[in-house]
């Protein structure tokens, strides 16, 4: 009797196992790869050949020739394996430290600049991996990056323009631009 009730539950626990576990996680990495092979293998960013990056994760820019990106929750910086916020709350001391030390830098790097530092330039993202920064935060960084690289404002405006992702679906969202994009396009600018 016991092998009665024994044998369904085994053989149930072999085949949805073999369905769950094996058949159903195939079915879905071929779908992926042959509909959306790009998304399916990370979104990576090449560069001469080489992988620079994936246009989905942030990456540490803190040179002043570059714009940068939204601050990292992340341990270590932009570690895609242990994605979080900081669940840091608005009176937290650390997060005050933390932003009072972007605010610093970012007028250390441009002391002239009096435009209102943006938010998302001195906080983390949801993830801590957000590769996007607002408009505002593009166009405080712009006369910064003009400045180091010896372009024209309206040069890199032009760039930031040509790197700026509208709303999804012309509604939801505000437009971003994407910082290793963007930094790449400006790597590759030419006068």
């Amino acid at each position: 009797m016991l092998l009665a009730q024994l044998r369904p539950a085994i053989v149930s626990f072999v085949l949805f196992t073999a369905i769950t576990g094996v058949l159903y996680p195939l079915f879905v990495t071929g779908v992926a790869q042959s509909l959306f092979h790009k998304q399916a293998e990370g979104s990576l960013i090449t560069k001469d050949g080489k992988v620079v990056g994936s246009s989905l994760i942030g990456q540490q820019f803190d040179a002043p020739q570059y714009f940068w990106g939204r601050i990292s929750a992340t341990s270590p910086a932009y570690n895609a394996s242990s994605s979080s916020g900081s669940n840091l709350g608005p009176s937290n001391s650390a997060l005050i430290d933390e932003v009072k030390g972007r605010i610093a830098a970012l007028k250390a790097a441009d002391p002239n600049n009096n435009l209102p530092i943006p938010v998302d330039l001195v906080t983390s993202s949801g993830s801590g991996l957000d590769p996007h920064i607002s408009l505002a935060a593009a166009q405080y960084q712009l006369a910064r990056v003009a400045r180091v690289r010896g372009l024209t404002q309206g040069d890199v405006q032009q760039i930031i323009d040509q790197n700026t992702q509208g709303r999804f679906l012309g509604l939801l969202g505000e437009p971003v631009v994407n910082v290793l994009q963007l930094n790449l396009a400006l790597d590759e600018y030419k006068k």
